[in-house]
């Protein structure tokens, strides 16, 4: 079997988003898929016609996606018609669930996902809905303050620091389920 060309496009503000393109791309790799990885900052992609597989995904500050991966879904969207396509987004929505507020988790899924589907006219495959990370360390000071009163809730929802005010809230599991369906 011939492997399939993928492209995995991401925009991250904390790094949730580039370790969970690494773990979808390893993933693929796995079951034989040859798979580019590509932060959406860093690198601009200039031509997705090698591709027959697209990820795209992005952590969500205040309910938006980052400006860069934002700008490769405009940027083209008339190109996706031709390719299979699959979304994911980064999120606080663990903490919403470990809370029980199952109308947050949905109304973030619908904005993060649904909407840019339906904003870009895109055909996806699979959307991706997963935790992301908080980094106080690399919050600005008026993000920090605003964000700083829920650094009790995830202690309190069972979210331990994986190093200095850092707080990992994915569930590689699910992100790795994900990428096998």
């Amino acid at each position: 079997m011939e492997s399939m060309e993928t492209l995995i496009v991401y925009g991250t503000r904390y790094g949730a988003s580039a370790g969970t393109a690494e773990e979808i791309a390893a993933v693929l790799r796995g079951e034989g898929f040859d798979v580019k990885v590509v932060n959406a900052k860093e690198e601009k992609i200039k031509d997705i016609n090698p591709y027959e597989l697209i990820v795209v995904g992005s952590g969500l500050q205040m309910g938006k996606w980052t400006g860069e991966a934002e700008d490769f879904l405009k940027r083209f969207q008339n190109d996706f018609a031709q390719k299979k396509m699959a979304l994911f987004a980064s999120t606080m929505k663990t903490v919403s669930e470990r809370e029980g507020k199952t109308d947050d988790v949905e109304v973030t899924r619908k904005f993060a996902l649904t909407d840019k589907v339906t904003k870009y006219s895109l055909q996806a495959i699979a959307l991706g809905f997963f935790g992301g990370v908080i980094d106080y360390n690399k919050m600005n000071f008026l993000f920090r303050k605003t964000l700083g009163s829920i650094r009790q809730q995830l202690e309190k929802d069972g979210f331990k620091e994986t190093s200095p005010d850092v707080y990992d809230i994915r569930d590689m599991e699910e992100i790795r389920s994900w990428a096998k369906d």
